[in-house]
């Protein structure tokens, strides 16, 4: 299918471009040289029109016979030239012949006076400068380009670098505000629309502008007459085109709603094929498809058919100008207001009058869309930052920690009028296995993510090993876990790269001992190369085997805190026996937190609290809480029922 760009527009323009420059400072020097480089080489194209008009004057000269009435007295006047040779040019001007045959009849002494006689020297001189002028045009546009060029990259290094250094600073509940897709697109797409639109828009409309300014003031002070003439038919085009342009808008328009539309049911369809296949509904879809089809192809036939149309007018307008300059400058030629040159001059200044019209529109809208982008990406190094800890010297030692941890009436929400965890306190002993359950909202993963200081709690405190969390840094609370979510998360590299991920001096026996023990070494050693095998989105591999590879990676990490989030939610049952039996492995000697939805993977608990809207309303071990018949069982007996 067709990609159509959207053009976003921005919500603060002039800001946007004024944040844009400021954030160059590091590149001004290189800024302002490039643009003066852009400006002189307009002003160099502007030069040269009229060094073009003057070496044509010359060529004209020294090809044409002069036999005007200022030449004749000049001729009578020379005493050179015998009495009897001007009598006779006097009778033959009186003579109502042709203009060949007065050169015809011309005595040679006049004629060698009037012949044609080329001024080579003149030319020479007119054909270097003229040549010189476009060169060094050319050479400074292309030097203008290439710093443009690194201006751009460099700059679109550095945003990268500040967006990378920034989102390792921003805390969860931004991720959680904005879509993946968002986030991506501001650090790519984004970044990638102010470099390219940058390097190609600003110099544009630098050199556009002074060349449209510029051929306008020299065409008035070449000739005025010429000047207005070539303007008003150059604009009477632009006219039409302006017209014709805002006709088309709404095409345009209509055509990206109805792609939408057509991209939305495909991907509806096509997702969903087998069902559409098993309810015989082909025919159905495909009437669907055709109507939708058929009015994008309305769309695409307007607008593509009267965006077709602008390139020809533009061809119009120029050739509209030159038109109208050869007619009203051979006018002037022929009552010697100006001189042949003149016209060649004017035909030049018509094309660098109406191309820098266009450019200049194109350059507005790479700077709508430049401004729109940098906002977005400003945006996102404006965001609130996670507190600074740098002002935290305690840490704990995993390999000495002995796994004590203790909630103290915690509270917490998202936003301060809108309390999730009220009052929430719980003691875990070293090597306790604490499942935590409830439904859906009620607080189950926000506790993890308390612990894990993803974010910071409202009031109250968590106590590890006699030390609160607010005394250590988030870094040093990391090393102390292991985490295994629901969503497993796999990188493309090799196993073995998969296994040992941000560990150093990690041996393949290692790797090995942890695949077998939670028992997926032998599917490992039956993939080509082993630990060596790459991984890539195209594998086959069961969301179960790589749910088994980050339980094996948490393994090799042997920290002594372990944090499982519904890692079994979305196996299988075959497949859950295998996860749980390594869970249960990986759970050994440590103390572990445990988010399920199904029960049955936490019966051998030795304590589960039972979450409800932010409260633990009920604790204890399976057995007791069956016993109580209270909400927990009410939970359990509830996947159980026939």
């Amino acid at each position: 299918m067709p990609r159509v760009r959207n053009f976003e527009k921005s919500k603060d323009f002039k800001g946007s471009i004024i944040r844009l420059f400021k954030s160059l400072n590091n590149y001004k020097y290189l800024l302002i040289f490039s643009l003066i480089l852009a400006f002189t080489s307009a002003i160099l194209a502007l030069i040269a029109p009229n060094k073009l008009s003057n070496l044509t004057d010359v060529i004209t000269e020294g090809i044409t016979i002069n036999i005007d009435e200022h030449k004749i007295n000049e001729i009578i006047t020379d005493p050179n030239i015998p009495d009897i040779d001007k009598i006779k040019l006097n009778e033959i001007m009186s003579m109502n012949t042709s203009y060949e045959d007065i050169l015809k009849n011309m005595p040679e002494s006049i004629y060698n006076k009037i012949k044609p006689s080329i001024n080579m020297n003149k030319i020479k001189t007119l054909t270097i400068m003229l040549g010189s002028l476009y060169i060094i045009s050319a050479l400074f546009s292309y030097i203008q380009s290439i710093l443009m060029t690194i201006i751009s990259n460099n700059y679109a290094k550095s945003l990268r670098r500040k967006i990378s250094f920034k989102i390792n600073k921003l805390p969860l509940s931004y991720f959680d505000k904005y879509e993946t897709g968002d986030i991506l697109s501001r650090v790519t797409n984004d970044i990638d629309t102010v470099s390219q639109n940058m390097n190609q828009s600003i110099s544009s409309l630098v050199s556009s502008i002074t060349l449209f300014i510029g051929s306008i003031i020299m065409m008035f002070v070449t000739n005025y007459i010429m000047a207005l003439t070539a303007i008003v038919s150059s604009l009477v085009g632009f006219m039409f085109m302006a017209v014709l342009l805002k006709k088309s808008q709404k095409y345009f328009i209509q055509r990206q709603v109805e792609l939408g539309n057509l991209n939305g049911y495909i991907e509806e369809i096509y997702s969903s094929h087998s069902v559409v296949k098993a309810y015989n509904a082909t025919n159905l879809s495909n009437d669907e498809f055709n109507k939708l089809n058929k009015k994008l192809y309305s769309c695409n036939k307007n607008s593509q058919f009267l965006s077709g149309l602008m390139q020809p007018i533009m061809g119009f307008v120029g050739n509209l100008g030159y038109v109208v300059v050869c007619v009203v400058g051979a006018i002037l030629v022929m009552n010697n207001i100006i001189s042949f040159g003149v016209i060649v001059a004017f035909m030049i200044y018509v094309r660098l009058f109406t191309n820098p019209l266009s450019q200049i529109a194109q350059a507005m809208t790479s700077l709508q869309t430049t401004a729109a982008s940098a906002e977005r990406v400003f945006e996102l190094l404006d965001e609130k930052e996670m507190s600074n800890e740098d002002n935290l010297t305690l840490s704990l030692d995993k390999n000495s920690i002995n796994g004590n941890i203790e909630f103290k009436n915690v509270k917490f929400g998202y936003d301060l009028d809108k309390t999730i965890i009220k009052n929430f306190s719980a003691n875990v002993k070293s090597g306790d296995k604490i499942a935590i359950v409830g439904p859906t909202g009620a607080g189950k993963t926000t506790m993890v993510n308390l612990l894990m200081k993803f974010y910071e709690i409202n009031s109250g405190d968590i106590i590890i090993d006699n030390k609160s969390i607010k005394t250590l840094k988030r870094e040093c609370i990391h090393n102390l876990f292991i985490m295994v979510l629901q969503d497993t998360w796999l990188f493309e590299g090799s196993i073995r790269d998969n296994i040992k991920f941000n560990k150093e001096n990690v041996t393949d026996e290692q790797i090995w001992s942890a695949l077998k023990t939670v028992g997926i070494d032998h599917f490992i050693k039956t993939l080509p190369g082993g630990l060596d095998y790459v991984l890539t989105d195209s594998d086959s591999i069961s969301v179960g085997e790589k749910q088994l590879l980050t339980i094996a990676r948490g393994m090799i990490e042997d920290a002594p805190f372990l944090i499982l989030d519904e890692a079994t939610s979305n196996v299988d049952t075959r497949t859950e026996e295998l996860v749980s039996r390594a869970m249960d492995k990986l759970t050994k000697g440590r103390t572990s937190f445990i988010i399920a939805h199904r029960l049955s993977t936490i019966k051998n608990a030795d304590l589960i609290l039972v979450m409800k809207d932010g409260n633990i309303i009920e604790q204890g071990n399976h057995d007791e809480l069956i016993a109580k018949n209270g909400f927990y069982a009410e939970l359990y007996n509830s996947q159980f029922q026939n």
